[in-house]
């Protein structure tokens, strides 16, 4: 009785509860199938992990390392520059809570919506501050990753005279961190492809299962199957 009579006041339907679980469960689900998946078949990651140790290999062959730390620092705007995005975008989510019945209104009039009452509108907002605030510490980390793999390329050992894999250790400890600095941006990244499909919620609770299911789709098509991949595995 007292669930029902929350369901009532926020005009919360089993078609809304079931949209949201479908969202929660592919977005973490699809995580952790392509983290499983990439084990046994090529993906952007684990084939740019391949790249990244190569990389490291010719950084410990070079005497001047001038151009990876360009490459460093590269990164590192893409980086900063989605932290601070996602910044301006919390700060606008965060005001919008405070104009939600104009908010109502400029909804209601869209075609094909769902009439929501307030607290519901106010929980989609909060749900896709909590996805932004998710993507900001991941972009926030990816930038600290990447600051870790600068002191690392600047506390490298000069260059060998013969063979680089003497290095090993070194090798494999700067491309692990570039590593976690690229699967910390991809995080982040991918927080803003299942935002679109949470906003989606505002319009109408199947829309926002399509969306979703668009989402996943996309994800998975540049991961595993995109032009791109095969241009990097050939």
């Amino acid at each position: 009785m007292a669930g029902a009579r929350i369901f009532a006041e926020l005009s919360l339907t089993w078609l809304d509860i079931g949209a949201f679980l479908f969202f929660v469960l592919s977005w973490a689900g699809y995580a952790l199938f392509a983290e499983w998946r990439a084990r046994s078949v090529p993906s952007l990651h684990n084939t740019m992990d391949r790249y990244r140790r190569d990389w490291m290999v010719r950084m410990i062959e070079r005497d001047n390392r001038m151009v990876d730390v360009n490459i460093m620092r590269n990164l590192t705007r893409s980086s900063q520059f989605f932290a601070s995005t996602t910044m301006l975008v919390l700060g606008a989510l965060i005001a919008l809570l405070g104009y939600v019945q104009q908010a109502m209104e400029v909804v209601s009039g869209l075609p094909f919506t769902v009439k929501a009452s307030q607290r519901l509108l106010e929980i989609k907002i909060v749900l896709l501050v909590l996805i932004f605030v998710y993507a900001f510490f991941k972009f926030s980390w990816a930038i600290r990753q990447l600051g870790f793999c600068s002191t690392l390329v600047g506390a490298a050992p000069k260059p060998p005279k013969d063979n680089p894999e003497q290095y090993a250790a070194d090798i494999e400890r700067l491309a692990a961190v570039t590593s976690y600095a690229g699967t910390n941006f991809n995080d982040g990244l991918r927080s803003y492809y299942f935002a679109l499909a949470a906003m989606t919620w505002f319009l109408h609770p199947y829309l926002m299962i399509v969306a979703t299911a668009w989402v996943v789709y996309v994800l998975h098509h540049r991961e595993f199957e995109s032009r791109t991949l095969h241009a990097l595995i050939r």
